[in-house]
């Protein structure tokens, strides 16, 4: 049961940073001026998203 749960948050990790990818990048290409600045944002969102899911690997091992 532990490895669905842990599944589930890596899929939903893995959703979660290519929809920021693809926003990053369809903006980038929009404006490509603000490259450094949505680069790091972004670096920073993917941090975040693979954090939580380390709290849902903990979870799941519980």
């Amino acid at each position: 049961m532990n490895v669905i749960g842990y599944g589930l948050c890596v899929i939903g990790a893995g959703l979660g940073i290519s929809f920021a990818a693809q926003a990053v990048a369809n903006s980038m290409a929009r404006q490509p001026e603000v490259q450094d600045r949505l680069f790091t944002v972004f670096i920073l969102a993917s941090a975040f998203i693979e954090a939580l899911c380390l709290i849902g690997f903990v979870v799941s091992i519980m």
